[in-house]
């Protein structure tokens, strides 16, 4: 079987909703991915982290959860980090998607046997959800944050433009007017659900 892991980043996040601190808001989407990535059956989970964010990564993490420690938020220190600790397929996401489904990362790996790297549309508001692809990384692929990063910027290094796939988007809050977009019929997001009043 694949080994596989994902690793939650924990990217900056800008904003928080009226009344609501911004470091809560900031943990509370981060635990509520967290939540998620810990209870899936076809792959480990793992945090990254800056120093600087080592104490809510620790706060967060499951018991036995890896914490990698980053210089920078970008996706290759993870890879390396992971490719080290023997996992054969790595997907990296943003944190500030507390209510993205398990079926949207499993569609991010999947097409991992017949591509070099698949990448998950941010939304509207631009950049990542996130990237996987098989270890050890691409020789050819591109360090790049998820805030920044495209499908189009990752094909302009691979060989072959088919390397690299999109798979189905997913918004991260990034901004006041994704609230709007969270699915109160939707299960889990519990932390951030409670930031916002139930």
């Amino acid at each position: 079987m694949t080994r596989r892991v994902v690793v939650m980043m924990l990217v900056p996040v800008p904003w928080s909703p009226p009344g609501v601190a911004l470091p809560a808001w900031r943990a509370a989407l981060a635990e509520d991915l967290a939540d998620l990535l810990a209870r899936l059956a076809q792959a480990e989970a793992a945090i990254a982290a800056t120093p600087a964010d080592r104490e809510l990564a620790e706060e967060i993490a499951w018991p036995g959860m890896r914490i990698y420690e980053i210089p920078q938020l970008t996706v290759l220190p993870v890879l390396r980090a992971a490719a080290a600790d023997g996992f054969e397929q790595a997907a990296v996401i943003a944190a500030d998607a507390p209510d993205v489904p398990g079926m949207i990362l499993g569609k991010l790996l999947s097409p991992l046997e017949n591509k070099a790297v698949a990448v998950a549309p941010g939304g509207p508001g631009g950049g990542l959800l996130g990237m996987a692809t098989s270890l050890p990384a691409p020789d050819w692929l591109a360090d790049h944050d998820l805030d920044t990063g495209s499908a189009q910027l990752l094909r302009r290094t691979a060989p072959a433009p088919g390397e690299v796939t999109s798979t189905p988007m997913w918004r991260r809050m990034r901004g006041p007017g994704d609230l709007a977009t969270l699915d109160v019929a939707l299960e889990g997001w519990d932390n951030t659900r409670a930031l916002l009043g139930g």
